[in-house]
């Protein structure tokens, strides 16, 4: 099999398994708090221990550490926030939120890089705005699923437009180390003002095993491949496979969790539009750069 073919099959597993963190979010019965602590500190020991055995050097200038701690900060709230959305409505709403990435992209990209709004962009954000509003229209009971979800991809795209330019500099692994540590001392620092943290060390066997699962093979694991791949996918592939998150996240949701994930047909319909606009943007982007 040649080395194209098995990246694209590799980024179809890791696509999948960033679908499964959702599906995990929900089983875990800790607070989206906690959940977000075990996975972080979980994720930064295995990715450290990773980097021991494969002998790859962690070190960085001062400055360049504390960039990236506070940088973590930006990722740890979102996972807060992804975690709270879920366990506010379901895996299903969550996940079309979060698909919203491309909208705020368009609208903070320009801002933050000072270049020229797209009118493309413009378009696709327009109708991922409708998407989104027919979501809120039929699924009220779920709003503050849906507030909290929107609010986690504004945040994810803060922070993946602040690492665009972290990545220039430095290598994806230190990144990727020294922003999950800045995200366990700040969940840490709110857990220890706001609960103690003895509290989080009371955990039923099943969640220990989820947590496990979701800090490394969905986090540390899925991130090693995620950026393996990149050497042989184009920018244009791999942003295409990854819009199939949503799209996995919700039939394995309606797998696991049948009824409960069953929405509006007025749901699937705005989930559809979303969608197709995401999907969409990259073919058409390219046709007409």
């Amino acid at each position: 099999m040649s080395s194209l073919k098995k990246s694209i099959i590799t980024l179809h597993i890791t696509v999948f398994i960033w679908g499964f963190t959702g599906i995990l979010g929900a089983l875990i019965s800790v607070n989206e708090y906690q959940l977000v602590w075990y996975r972080v500190l979980i994720a930064a020991v295995s990715l450290g221990l990773f980097c021991v055995i494969k002998k790859i050097s962690l070190k960085a200038d001062l400055n360049s550490i504390l960039k990236l701690l506070a940088t973590g900060l930006l990722l740890g709230l979102h996972w807060i926030l992804f975690f709270g959305a879920i366990k506010a409505s379901n895996v299903s709403i969550t996940m079309v939120c979060l698909s919203s990435l491309t909208l705020f992209a368009a609208i903070l990209e320009p801002i933050f890089n000072r270049v020229k709004i797209s009118k493309l962009e413009v378009l696709i954000g327009i109708i991922i705005i409708y998407g989104i509003y027919l979501i809120f229209q039929f699924e009220g009971k779920y709003t503050t699923g849906i507030i909290l979800g929107l609010s986690s991809a504004f945040v994810a795209t803060l922070f993946t437009i602040i690492n665009g330019k972290q990545i220039k500099n430095r290598s994806a692994l230190i990144i990727s180390f020294y922003e999950l540590v800045g995200a366990f001392l700040g969940v840490s620092v709110y857990l220890l003002f706001k609960s103690g943290m003895q509290q989080n060390l009371n955990l039923p066997i099943s969640d220990m095993f989820y947590l496990f699962v979701l800090g490394t093979v969905c986090t540390s694991v899925a991130y090693v491949y995620g950026v393996g791949v990149m050497q042989h996918l184009s920018a244009f592939r791999v942003m295409l496979i990854t819009n199939l998150e949503p799209v996995y996240a919700i039939i394995m949701a309606l797998i696991f969790f049948g009824k409960t994930e069953q929405m509006s047909n007025q749901f699937y319909v705005g989930a559809l539009i979303i969608l197709t606009a995401i999907f969409s943007f990259p073919i058409i982007k390219q046709r007409f750069p």
